[in-house]
């Protein structure tokens, strides 16, 4: 598999002229970067005017390897080849080089670039990417590839040390300014001085590989954005990138891959995802909860924006009014924060009357109630990011268990428990920093018991547990509450505003067909159906059509690998669809079905025709069109699985090449999908009023489940939705 780096933006706030005669300091040889024992120049070329000037070199390294891998090898060193590229008019300086070394075994490539900042000429940004392919290596491929990446990430991180220390080398030596290239006068001009004086000009440039690794320049810690700015880059633009003072402020410190991991899977989003984008502090918690293997967390992380678009979480704070019955009886609420700065919550579990909540709200309400209070979590955790100055990206939570029963064990209210954590799990990754549990009662191993199982083990390592009055001595609350906001139950002196609680009147009890009335649905019943697509299994769906104008519309995501979009009429009614044992499992999340209609003895042309042509539809896009219907009959939409066409075989990395590397493993694709067919004078009017909205393309049903962020997909998904329209 190959490994691939991308670095943040990082700046340096000085002129491009002093970071480039900073780095001369670190030719031919660098002391502090012992691995690199010289170079030989290769060939070398410098315009008339001076202002570009190419020079290729071969760098010489003592790899830090075992002693025995280099006798098997018989190799002491490992040789690159460098490019640098200096422009001195555009005031950039590109750098390419390649292992030549092993190169039909190894295969390293690295490309960095110098040059100005955007917004600042004072200053220079620097940018690296690199990938690492180990085809082979004698039998030895596992060790060199934790050597390799040991050592690269090693050096990225020093390179700021050796930066400064040439900074501060030539600040000692006077050197504060050196003037920029300027071309010579078109005309000598008439002087009576004997020698026209000559504009120094910054002399050229040559960075060994492993210096090129180092070069991880970064600005002086303002703890602000490059431009002094303490607002984030705003998300979801393609050009947008992180910069490194942004990270360290808002995201905390992170190690040079998990930065790459971070930017690169951002940069999959951008790419694939046809919708809002998420904030870096969230993409960062999926990354964090599968200790940064980028294939799970994209896999985890396109789940959840699924389900957040179908479901409408994003405006979830805005239109969600919990009932009276929850604010006389929830007995949980935020509650300043603590010593590390996270917001705090308290839940008086206990006190709750978990019965009679799920008997007058349903476990819908109480999830949508649930839901909210981790929105609040996140914007809480952004707000208190700008008033500490440093990242927040969790809350503590303190659950007080005083008054816990065997009432709490009410086999329905579990359920309902067990079914929170694991729609939380999955979509709130990371945000619970601490888990104070005080006052845990002889019935609580019960309940832990039956809880835990569902808990990922990240998190049940937060789990702070004390019985009885526990807390109150050395190691318990104080350690992690300041004293002035410990709640007054809990012996503090700080007024708590959480409801009581205490049973919930059953005259406020309703019944299940009520409940089942009710128009909140997060789990069952939503308009749109899931469905899995295997690999020689496509997933089909059958309308039947009695008038020849009828209109089919559509609106799917791909919410797992790629598929495509075929559509299918046949004359005669297919057999009754039986559904592929692979996707018989019943699950509770949105999972999905697979059925097969077209029976395998059918001939295209013949039992059945293609009306539309084939439309391949990447993960991550949202796809709407529809048919306007010539014949009556049976028409048949499917979703078959697409296979990625085999890449040819080359050293460089290709753009197809990464997305290959970020498919899952399984041929399973998923899908969630509505359809409706509607009248033609209904169409009509439909396109009547989509056209007064600006939009030729989009179809949306009035009865569609999908959040406003569906008006973000991108113009490509709304051609391609065009594009099915009947010929």
């Amino acid at each position: 598999m190959v490994q691939k780096y991308q670095s943040p933006v990082r700046v340096y706030k000085q002129p491009f002229e002093l970071v480039m005669a900073a780095y001369e300091r670190r030719f031919p040889t660098c002391p502090l970067i012992p691995m690199f024992v010289g170079s030989d120049v290769i060939s070398e070329h410098k315009s008339e005017d001076g202002a570009t000037h190419n020079i290729e070199r071969r760098c010489k390294l003592d790899v830090d390897a075992p002693r025995l891998l280099k006798r098997m090898t018989g190799v002491d060193y490992v040789y690159f080849i460098q490019k640098n590229s200096l422009n001195r008019r555009e005031r950039t300086l590109h750098i390419e080089s390649h292992n030549e070394t092993f190169s039909n075994r190894v295969v390293i490539y690295e490309l960095c670039c110098y040059s100005v900042h955007p917004e600042n000429e004072e200053w220079t940004c620097f940018e690296q990417s690199a990938s690492l392919d180990i085809k082979s290596f004698f039998g030895f491929e596992s060790t060199v590839e934790k050597i390799a990446m040991k050592q690269y990430a090693s050096s990225i991180k020093k390179g700021k040390e050796i930066i400064e220390f040439y900074m501060k080398e030539l600040e000692e030596e006077g050197v504060t300014h050196i003037p920029r290239w300027a071309p010579a006068p078109a005309f000598p001009v008439a002087s009576s001085t004997p020698a026209r004086l000559e504009l120094p000009v910054t002399p050229s440039i040559a960075i060994p590989v492993s210096s090129t690794r180092d070069a991880n320049p970064s600005g002086e810690g303002t703890g602000s954005s490059p431009l002094g700015s303490p607002a984030e880059p705003l998300a979801g633009t393609p050009d947008d990138k992180l910069d490194a003072d942004y990270i360290k402020r808002y995201l905390g410190d992170l190690t040079p891959l998990q930065e790459s991991c971070l930017i690169r899977l951002r940069q999959w989003l951008q790419e694939t995802h046809k919708g809002k984008i998420p904030k870096d502090q969230h993409i960062l918690r999926f990354l964090r909860a599968r200790d940064f293997n980028m294939d799970k967390a994209r896999e985890i992380l396109c789940q959840s924006l699924t389900w957040r678009k179908l479901h409408q979480v994003d405006y979830l704070l805005e239109t969600w009014n919990s009932p009276q019955v929850l604010q006389d009886h929830y007995t949980g609420g935020w509650h300043h924060h603590d010593k590390d700065g996270r917001p705090l919550y308290i839940l008086r579990l206990g006190q709750m009357d978990t019965k009679g909540l799920v008997r007058a709200l349903g476990e819908e309400s109480l999830l949508r109630h649930v839901l909210s209070i981790n929105e609040e979590g996140l914007r809480r955790c952004e707000e208190n990011t700008k008033v500490f100055g440093r990242p927040i990206s969790c809350w503590t939570c303190l659950v007080d268990l005083e008054g816990l029963n065997m009432r709490h064990l009410w086999r329905p209210g579990v359920k309902a428990l067990l079914r929170i954590i694991e729609v939380v799990e999955a979509n709130y990754p990371e945000t619970l920093g601490r888990l104070l549990i005080l006052r845990a009662p002889r019935v609580f191993p019960v309940l832990w018991t039956l809880v835990s199982p569902f808990i990922d083990e990240n998190t049940r390592k937060k789990f702070l547990i004390y019985a009885g009055n526990d807390y109150q001595g050395p190691g318990g609350l104080v350690d992690y509450i300041d004293k002035e906001v410990i709640p007054d139950f809990l012996g503090g002196e700080c007024m708590c505003e959480i409801p009581e609680g205490g049973l919930v009147p059953k005259s406020m009890y309703r019944t299940a067909e009520e409940l089942e009335n009710d128009d909140i649905r997060l789990w069952t019943d939503t308009i749109y159906q899931s469905a899995s697509v295997f690999k020689g299994s496509p997933h089909e769906l059958l309308i039947e059509i009695i008038d020849a104008a009828s209109v089919i519309t559509w609106d799917f995501d791909v919410c797992k690998g790629d598929v495509v979009f075929n559509i299918f009429h046949s004359k005669r009614a297919p057999q009754p669809p039986k559904k592929d044992t692979l996707g018989a499992h019943v699950i509770t999340s949105p999972g999905g079905n697979n059925v097969q209609l077209i029976d395998k003895s059918w001939t295209l042309g013949q039992d059945y025709s293609m009306v539309e042509s084939p439309l391949t539809c990447k993960e991550g896009e949202s796809v709407q069109g529809s048919h306007i219907t010539r014949w009556p009959g049976f028409y048949i939409l499917q979703w078959k699985f697409h296979s990625m066409p085999a890449c040819s075989a080359t050293n460089l990395p290709r753009v197809d090449d990464v997305l290959a590397t970020l498919q899952v493993s399984s041929h399973k694709c998923k899908v969630m999908y509505y359809t409706e067919v509607l009248g033609s004078e209904d169409f009509r009017n439909a396109c009547c009023d989509v056209q007064s909205l600006g939009s030729m393309t989009s179809l949306e049903s009035s009865h569609s489940g999908f959040s406003q962020l569906s008006a973000a997909t991108t113009a490509s998904s709304q051609s391609q939705s065009s594009s099915m329209i009947s010929r």
